[in-house]
């Protein structure tokens, strides 16, 4: 059980020793009284009157002493009441700050998860295709969406050059049909949205569409992020400058070996 240890304020013991002094006052004043005072020799007031007067004087200024308590005590009721809302508001931006960096936390850790997973890059179509199927997967789980279309088009000829649909487990549906020429000019397709690729310096475009009528910014960043992550690889896989070295060092490699036989 715990200890209330009460301890009265300064207003408080200011009081009660003023309502003493009165209290005492109005108790002898019987006695500090006696007999009629004599202001002039036609001016007299009795003892009864000046008792009675005095009384109403002590009487008044208790009351008024009582006013200016309770008006003190309501303007400190006031002023706790308003730091208990300030520690709410405090309490409630702090509890948005912890909630708000846990998301952050999580939205870090899928970060790492999404392109941690990609340990080497893709040297076949196949690798691609499975590269694509992983990034759609983690698209799904970002967004509530039943379905994903991805899409590499030449940004010149505006043709598909890859693709990949990708559909929640559980759901079926048609193949959607989304215009590349419409996706280039930034035309609107809605209900799709769809997020497209930065880089726009190169002769491929990709994309991806999602059946949702809109994205929060935090999802249109890890979204652009995958987008620009698939334009990274396909590059990689179509290269042919990569492709080109990949010989060379085979040539380099067969020159060494020959020269030790």
């Amino acid at each position: 059980m715990k200890n209330l240890n009460f301890r009265p304020s300064f207003l408080q013991i200011i009081y009660l020793i003023l309502y003493l002094i009165l209290f005492s006052f109005i108790i002898y004043t019987p006695y500090l009284i006696s007999g009629p005072m004599h202001i002039t020799k036609k001016l007299i007031f009795e003892e009864e009157t000046i008792e009675g007067s005095l009384l109403g004087i002590l009487f008044l200024v208790s009351v008024l002493i009582m006013y200016l308590y309770k008006s003190d005590v309501t303007r400190h009721k006031k002023m706790a009441d308003k730091v208990a809302a300030d520690k709410k508001t405090v309490e409630k931006r702090l509890d948005a700050s912890y909630r708000y960096i846990g998301v952050i936390n999580v939205q870090i850790q899928e970060i790492k998860s999404i392109f941690n997973a990609v340990d080497k890059y893709p040297e076949s179509k196949e690798d691609l295709k499975k590269t694509l199927h992983y990034f759609g997967e983690r698209v799904l789980g970002i967004v509530n969406a039943n379905w994903v279309l991805f899409r590499i088009i030449n940004s010149t000829t505006h043709r598909t050059i890859s693709e990949h649909f990708e559909v929640r487990k559980n759901f079926t549906c048609g193949y959607p049909h989304v215009s590349n020429k419409m996706i280039i000019e930034k035309q609107s397709i809605s209900p799709l949205t769809p997020v497209v690729s930065n880089p726009q310096n190169l002769n491929i475009i990709v994309f991806c569409v999602m059946p949702v009528e809109k994205i929060s910014n935090e999802q249109h960043i890890f979204i652009q992020a995958i987008i620009n992550e698939i334009t990274k690889l396909f590059i990689i896989l179509n290269s042919a400058y990569y492709k080109k070295e990949n010989k060379l060092f085979e040539d380099e490699k067969v020159e060494r070996k020959l020269k030790y036989v």
